[in-house]
């Protein structure tokens, strides 16, 4: 198991060198969120900190926390100017209400999803705003079924295999955020293809560093086995002139705190 990372055990390295769109697709979510001089900004699943220090940049009191030890660390050596706390968006507390909660590519990760909402609305200031982007329905169905199929053929059945990914539809998030004293003023969900990095090697890394659970019942061998075979699935929508894609499809939604 040593070559595949868990999602509370993140290669932060290899998230900073592999998977840096991760961060760059999320500089245009800033724009929703529009910090200002002054404001108090939370920004939770803040990973190694680049969109954090954007924030601080824009002239906000921002802190970022993490659910990975590693990733707050690195991002503590990035940039030390910032506080980066490792917490758990489900129960984390603040000192003082914010102005604003922003998260980006994480809230995917959280199922229990309901505490992590309360968590947020807990957190903001009455009129304070929640901006975040993440994985919606559909999001890397593809690629799911073609971890399903593989792992089917050397005999191990779906229902055996953890799925990490929390991936709603606007409904149903849209539903629970309202549930609990927001009031949502922005919802899309949308596709955006994204083209990954190391050319042949895009969608194994990708799967290494996002889709680990998947391949945690196997021995070593089972795993390096098993990624051509997902790979020879996806070829054919996937794979054009020498680069993969994962099909993405993001929730973005912008709450206002009642």
């Amino acid at each position: 198991m040593n070559n595949i990372s868990t999602s509370n055990n993140w290669d932060s390295a290899l998230y900073e060198d592999k998977h840096a769109f991760v961060w760059q697709y999320g500089e245009d979510l800033l724009k929703l969120l529009n910090p200002k001089p002054g404001e108090s900004i939370l920004d939770i699943g803040c990973g190694t900190g680049q969109l954090t220090e954007k924030i601080a940049q824009a002239g906000a009191e921002v802190m970022g926390i993490d659910h990975a030890a590693a990733m707050i660390e690195k991002a503590r050596q990035n940039y030390p100017h910032i506080r980066f706390d490792v917490a758990d968006a489900t129960k984390f507390q603040v000192d003082m209400p914010l102005d604003a909660v922003f998260s980006n590519a994480v809230l995917h990760w959280v199922k229990e999803a309901d505490s992590a909402i309360a968590s947020i609305h807990q957190s903001l200031k009455s009129g304070g705003r929640f901006v975040a982007e993440f994985g919606g329905k559909g999001n890397v169905e593809a690629i799911v079924t073609a971890l399903y199929s593989a792992l089917a053929s050397i005999g191990i059945p779906q229902a055996q295999i953890e799925n990490p990914w929390y991936y709603p539809s606007i409904g149903e998030y849209t539903s629970l955020l309202e549930q609990q004293g927001f009031d949502v003023i922005y919802a899309i969900l949308f596709p955006r293809s994204t083209p990954l990095a190391e050319g042949e090697a895009g969608m194994a890394n990708w799967i290494k560093m996002f889709a680990s659970t998947f391949l945690a019942g196997l021995s070593p061998e089972q795993q390096i086995q098993i990624i051509p075979v997902v790979e020879e699935y996806l070829k054919p929508t996937l794979y054009q002139q020498g680069t993969w894609a994962a099909d993405y499809r993001r929730l973005r939604v912008v709450a206002i705190k009642l």
